[in-house]
């Protein structure tokens, strides 16, 4: 898939800035049957009564907090997780937006605000990896209380001012843990959730703490914390046994749901972290449709919505959306991809 940068529009500022409401943006959506231009607040009329949303009901931390290098060097530290034994994984940032930094080293110490330190341990998820570190955190205490301290929300050059974490969760955002916002979700209102359910379209909800999501083209996603809880499992399974679809909404409600598969297309509940890569080698088996932002050609993301939806369907809407000017990223438009049943 191939756009070029005149293409590529980046949304630089929450949609509200612009004068919209957040389920005023554009919403391309991409059936068998073509491509129809609409607005996120029409999603009711593209969606039929027995279908299953699946929501992440994560809640984006401010998980950038400024430090400084043992020489002295300003750095901006992005926590992604915090992993089972405690440790931080972080990937360390340029505070001036030029990228990430690539010359740290093992047992390098970075102090943080209020007597704070993290000291590098080892790369992330293997020794050839070359932008996460795994480092050991002191003087922090809590890490979610410690980012709402100091802590300010993650963002990348192409959103140039910074805004209030409030614009950064969904109306779903319940259990701290993202490192970013579950984006898909962000324009989703409480009106328009109350449409959704009032014509007889389900919601339920999943939780994936997503990582950083910066991802150099060719990265795989890294490992992530899940649970699928039994009700959602159950209302899946139900779903697709009435010959009704389920929805994902983003990329990573469809991650947690393909990753507590059981035969036949149904689910279990389940939770850990998940390493689940989908893509041609792995097909989606339990996500009919899927709600998505525009993702960067070339990411892994890309990947997962072919698993989705198939390459022509994806390649046909990323076409249209640049040719028609759909703003990229987590402020941007959305789409709404709906394959033939069984594709």
């Amino acid at each position: 898939m191939t756009l070029s940068a005149t293409e590529i529009r980046s949304a630089t500022e929450p949609p509200e800035q612009r004068g919209l409401a957040r389920d005023g943006v554009r919403m391309l959506v991409a059936t068998p049957d073509g491509l129809a231009h609409a607005r996120f607040a029409d999603l009711p009329r593209h969606l039929r009564a027995g279908d299953l949303l699946v929501v992440n009901n994560s809640a984006t931390l401010p998980a950038a907090v400024p430090g400084r290098r043992d020489g002295g060097q300003p750095v901006s530290v992005h926590l992604s997780a915090v992993l089972d034994d405690g440790s931080w994984l972080v990937e360390l940032r340029d505070p001036a937006g030029r990228g990430r930094l690539t010359g740290a080293a093992r047992a390098e110490t970075v102090a943080l605000p209020g007597g704070a330190r993290i000291r590098l341990q080892q790369r992330y998820p293997d020794p050839a990896a070359t932008r996460l570190w795994t480092a050991a955190a002191s003087g922090t205490g809590d890490a979610a209380g410690y980012l709402g301290r100091h802590g300010q929300p993650i963002r990348y050059s192409y959103v140039p001012e910074a805004w209030p974490l409030a614009d950064y969760q969904t109306v779903f955002a319940r259990v701290p843990g993202s490192a970013e916002m579950p984006s898909a979700a962000r324009p989703f209102t409480a009106e328009l959730v109350t449409a959704l359910v009032s014509a007889g379209v389900v919601i339920a909800p999943i939780t994936l703490h997503a990582g950083v999501a910066s991802l150099e083209a060719g990265e795989p996603p890294l490992p992530e914390r899940f649970t699928v809880p039994a009700p959602t499992a159950e209302l899946v399974n139900l779903t697709r046994a009435a010959g009704r679809r389920v929805v994902a909404v983003g990329t990573t409600c469809v991650r947690a749901l393909e990753s507590a598969p059981v035969p036949g297309g149904l689910v279990r509940p389940a939770s850990g972290w998940t390493e689940l890569v989908l893509g041609p080698q792995r097909p989606a088996r339990v996500v009919d449709g899927l709600i998505t932002g525009w993702h960067e050609p070339g990411a892994s993301h890309l990947d997962l919505l072919q698993a989705v939806a198939g390459q022509a369907l994806v390649g046909a809407a990323y076409a249209e959306a640049g040719r028609s000017g759909y703003l990229w990223h987590e402020f941007g438009d959305s789409c709404l991809l709906l394959p033939a049943p069984g594709r």
